[in-house]
């Protein structure tokens, strides 16, 4: 492949990141329309729960790097466990300083180079951990409303009519969805290439654009069906499945952020609700155009919380919230990436070999 990623166009996102994210506080900040009241909470904050949320923060790095371990072990041999617990990390770094979280693959993929891990092994690698993370949501979530979790939030939030409950259910049903079919695909790739060639004769007759994207289509199924053989075995559907349950931790600073900023804050909730709302609200922001969806998790995070959050301490909330997402994380990975390029890294590049 050609240059994906350089270290001007990362610090260029980097630059957009904190630009856009300042914009977002001061629309929050606004929409507190108190400024007094959010000097004053300033001296309220409970530390022990800031610390905690850097803690949070490191399975960033730790859990999605165990993560990426667990899946190398299937293709490569004796695979780095230190080396790919800093991929895990680099590749949170890089989904939050890149549009549409484009970055994180790639630099997943650069950072396994980096151990020794084949670029090709290493898209295998990522490819598998993003089946690990749609199965791990496409089943957690259902399984969690059917104990009954998020009753509660059946009466909170109104969006076209609609409750967080709808909201999150909906996403699920998504992920189930998205999860079925890439289960599919490493089952049955034929199956489902056929159907996609079939449907694209249909519709060649009429429409000879969406036929060729179709086509296009099939053979990207079959491509990542290739990468995928190593795991259609006993052992590396075993390997898929500790994945799927690490999937859990590695995602940890996403799914619990918005608990521990609340009591960061001064404010008990509902522990599982508040976890199915923050489920949500990840899922929102996978598809945010901008880097790290800067100025939109913002704005998005205090119109969802505020039904657990008092106006005047949104703007607080959400710079903790924010801290824990994804600024601890920059702050290291830029470290990290100011180091390789001061030692002579001069584009990153995901090429065969």
């Amino acid at each position: 492949m050609a240059r994906l990623l350089t270290p001007t166009a990362l610090r260029r996102g980097f630059e957009l990141f904190v630009v856009i994210s300042l914009l977002g506080y001061a629309a929050v900040l606004v929409y507190g329309n108190d400024t007094g009241a959010f000097v004053a909470s300033l001296g309220t904050i409970h530390w022990g729960w800031v610390l905690a949320g850097l803690g949070l923060a490191s399975l960033d790095w730790i859990g999605g790097g165990f993560r990426l371990w667990l899946l190398a072990r299937q293709v490569h041999p004796r695979p780095s466990l230190p080396g790919l617990i800093l991929a895990g990390g680099m590749g949170a770094w890089g989904s939050y300083v890149t549009p549409l979280q484009a970055g994180s693959s790639p630099m997943m993929v650069y950072a396994m180079k980096r151990t020794g891990i084949p670029v090709p092994t290493g898209m295998t690698i990522v490819l598998m951990s993003f089946i690990a993370t749609v199965v791990f949501f496409a089943l957690s979530g259902p399984l969690a409303l059917a104990f009954g979790a998020g009753q509660a939030l059946g009466d909170r939030g109104n969006v076209l009519g609609l409750s967080l409950l709808d909201l999150f259910r909906g996403s699920m049903t998504v992920f189930a969805v998205l999860g079925v079919l890439l289960i599919t695909v490493m089952i049955a790739p034929k199956w489902v290439s056929g159907g996609v060639h079939r449907l694209a004769a249909a519709l060649g007759r009429r429409h000879a654009g969406v036929a060729r994207r179709l086509e296009g289509l099939q053979a990207g199924i079959d491509q990542a069906h290739d990468s995928m053989r190593a795991f259609n075995t006993l052992r590396g559907w075993v390997a898929l499945f500790w994945a799927t349950v690490v999937s859990g931790p590695s995602h940890a600073n996403k799914l619990l952020a918005g608990y521990v900023a609340l009591r960061a804050v001064g404010i008990e909730a509902n522990f599982v609700d508040v976890l199915l709302v923050q489920t949500l609200i990840t899922f929102l922001l996978y598809f945010a155009p901008t880097p790290g969806a800067s100025g939109i998790a913002e704005v998005l995070s205090a119109a969802v919380m505020s039904v657990y959050v008092p106006r005047g301490l949104v703007p607080l909330y959400t710079i903790i919230w924010r801290l824990i997402l994804s600024w601890f994380t920059i702050a290291a990975g830029f470290t990290v990436f100011s180091l390789w390029v001061r030692r002579g890294l001069k584009a990153i590049e995901v090429e065969s070999g």
